[in-house]
Order: structure tokens, then C-alpha cells, then sequence
């Protein structure tokens, strides 16, 4: 049996700037302390321990954390590392 919480219909995972605030004090301090890739793996897997452990496992929870790292690999690429690559395509010519 599934709970409410599972039956619900997803909507776009957008956050409101007001929201935003609850979490961005806390997330500028983790990144004034993460020196390499294996700390901030270890950061984003830890947090979503955390947020499994407070709101119970399902296999719908754990796909939900899951779909979030994508999707947070897919946006840093989109807004992130492709506008980076354009940059240096126009500074260095393309391949």
C-alpha cells in the first residue's frame, strides 16, 4: 500500500527565493569547507542519507534522490560547464 505522500501528482521541482534563503546559509558554509571531488560526493550523498533517514525509505523516496542528482548533473551542465565550453570554443576554436 502506498501512503499519500506516494500518491501525489509531481509537479516541477522549482524553489520559490524565499525558500531558497532557508537553505543557502547553510550550503555556503558546507562549500567554504569542501577541498576536492570526494568531499562534495561524499556532501551530496550524505545529505540524501539524512533526508532518507528523516522521511523513511521507499523505493519511491530513494528514486526521488536519485532523480534529483540527475537532474542537478543535468542543470550544472545546462547553466554551468556547456556555457564554459562555449567560451573556450570562441577563445580557442572548436575541435
Amino acid at each position: 500500500m502506498t501512503s499519500d505522500d506516494e500518491r501525489k501528482v509531481h509537479v516541477m521541482p522549482y524553489i520559490k527565493p524565499d525558500r531558497r534563503l532557508v537553505f543557502d546559509a547553510h550550503l555556503a558554509e558546507c562549500a567554504t569547507r569542501i577541498e576536492n571531488e570526494g568531499e562534495l560526493n561524499y556532501c551530496i550523498y550524505k545529505l540524501s542519507c539524512m533526508l532518507i533517514e528523516r522521511i523513511g525509505e521507499s523505493y519511491q523516496k530513494l528514486a526521488m534522490c536519485s532523480s534529483a542528482m540527475e537532474h542537478a548533473k543535468l542543470e550544472w551542465y545546462r547553466k554551468k560547464l556547456s556555457p564554459y565550453e562555449d567560451k573556450k570554443i570562441a577563445e580557442n576554436g572548436d575541435i
